[in-house]
């Protein structure tokens, strides 16, 4: 079941009534300036999937910079990790370099996002206990639907909360000849309150701490409809794509093949309004819960019990 407080203070920042009575959200940059003068510094941890120098990474991390409330770390991928899922390295050797992004404590890392996220908690490269938040954003391309399972951001995400530390994954719906660099700045002045809200929950103890929250904003940031709670659907938009034939190989009897992924545009056919992939088509922030728990999906516990008691009756331990 979703934790009834996940958009609690979402709401206070975004929500307005439409006259017809139904609730949409309305995302823009205001911050209650109050609040942040009232309140210590917090320290939070940005990372990406797509790499220390992307513009996404850079535009989220000045804007922080900017804000009085943050005290701003980050810890990122040297080169694009964007659909390395939650892989780990194990049997190599990581390297960590520092790095200079507007003044933050920074550094880049010869791993992945989960890599990242994992040495970062670790103490071992920041001298803290933990941070508040963890951020991977702003990241080039949406992780919705499937694609949640390939993305390197959401990874890293959660990573992070399965190091007990709350997380948001924030993504700009990139369209080829159709978005630029610059749309990450506006993609910023949309998530700032989302962060802003976040970090004021965590402070009251009312955040959820059984999943992550994963911010996808279209394509045209500041023509946003408002933000929308989705559900994840279960869409997959990848494509392989045969790219030649070497021939035999001289010594061998096998054929050499080439193939190439690719992620195509998803169609959204009769999708349900409330999924994750059609509110971003249709210029909706999607602002979507994914948990680390099973116990959190409705129904499945009791219909999994209920599927042993009848295919392994004699199985006594695994029923009880």
């Amino acid at each position: 079941m979703e934790p009834a407080s996940l958009i609690s203070n979402l709401q206070q920042v975004l929500i307005t009534k439409r006259e017809d009575g139904n609730s949409i959200s309305s995302c823009s940059s205001t911050v209650d300036e109050s609040a942040v003068k009232d309140c210590s510094r917090a320290v939070v941890l940005v990372t990406n999937g797509d790499g220390i120098k992307s513009p996404g990474l850079t535009s989220l991390v000045q804007a922080l910079l900017r804000e009085p409330r943050f005290h701003v770390h980050v810890c990122a991928p040297q080169s694009d990790k964007s659909v390395s899922g939650h892989s780990m390295t194990v049997q190599e050797t990581l390297t960590a370099c520092s790095a200079e992004i507007g003044g933050a404590t920074a550094y880049e890392v010869s791993g992945t996002p989960a890599d990242c996220v994992s040495l970062a908690l670790s103490g071992a490269l920041f001298s803290w206990s933990k941070p508040v938040l963890v951020i991977c954003g702003i990241n080039k391309g949406s992780s919705y639907g499937l694609n949640m399972f390939h993305s390197g951001a959401v990874a890293g995400a959660r990573e992070a909360l399965l190091c007990g530390v709350p997380a948001l994954c924030v993504s700009m719906n990139w369209k080829e000849d159709v978005s630029c660099d610059n749309d990450f700045k506006d993609a910023v002045n949309v998530c700032l309150p989302i962060i802003h809200a976040a970090i004021r929950d965590i402070e009251k103890g009312i955040f959820p701490k059984s999943c992550l929250v994963n911010i996808e904003i279209p394509s045209s940031p500041l023509k946003n409809k408002g933000a929308v709670r989705c559900l994840n659907s279960d869409q997959k938009n990848q494509e392989i794509e045969s790219v030649g034939v070497a021939g035999k190989l001289s010594s061998q009897k096998t054929v050499k093949k080439y193939f190439r992924l690719k992620f195509q545009e998803m169609e959204q056919g009769k999708a349900d309004e409330d999924l994750d992939f059609k509110a971003v088509e249709n210029g909706f922030v999607a602002i979507t819960p994914h948990s680390l728990s099973s116990y959190s999906l409705p129904g499945v516990q009791t219909w999994i019990l209920n599927w042993i008691n009848f295919h392994f009756p004699e199985n006594i331990l695994l029923s009880s």
